[in-house]
């Protein structure tokens, strides 16, 4: 067994088997790369957290008056009436029922209500502030409180005369 080191190469041979390393730097280099790589696997692992999986509720279903996806006549407001019934997969932990309505355009919305604690089938909402003459459209967005992904959206249009 026999070792030679000089400034820049490193020799190893013990018997027939001969290795010799030609630039320090390279191996230096080699081995950060290696090191890093190993060092950030952990940070590329899959996470299980909460919100992007499934999980084994019910799936919400949800019947609204006005009809989802429905355009309605333009009445002449001032208030437009919102009935949520929440027909299959009420969770024992309740939901959170957000409602907006807006320009069908795009811009602010002029109406925002949001339930964070609503544990019966059904919830009524009103409408206001809508401006005359401005198609509108009303979403509604409901999520479980016990799986973010047990999730129900909707949406409907309307116009205040």
């Amino acid at each position: 067994m026999k070792f030679k080191i000089s400034q820049f190469n490193i020799s190893f041979k013990a018997g027939s088997f001969q290795y010799t390393f030609c630039n320090m730097k390279k191996i230096v280099l080699l081995s950060l790369t290696v090191l890093f790589c190993l060092a950030i696997m952990p940070a590329c692992k899959k996470s299980g957290g909460g919100g992007g999986g499934s999980c084994s509720e019910t799936a919400l279903q949800v019947n609204t008056t006005p009809a989802n996806n429905s355009t309605e006549p333009a009445a002449p407001g001032p208030n437009f009436p919102l009935q949520i019934n929440i027909t299959a997969g009420l969770p024992a932990a309740g939901v959170t029922i957000e409602v907006t309505a807006g320009p069908e355009a795009g811009g602010a919305n002029f109406f925002t209500q949001t339930l964070p604690d609503v544990k019966s089938a059904i919830s009524n909402f009103s409408i206001t502030n809508t401006p005359s003459t401005t198609p509108s459209i009303v979403k509604i967005t409901i999520t479980s409180k016990s799986c973010a992904s047990n999730k129900w959206t909707g949406s409907y249009r309307y116009s205040k005369k």
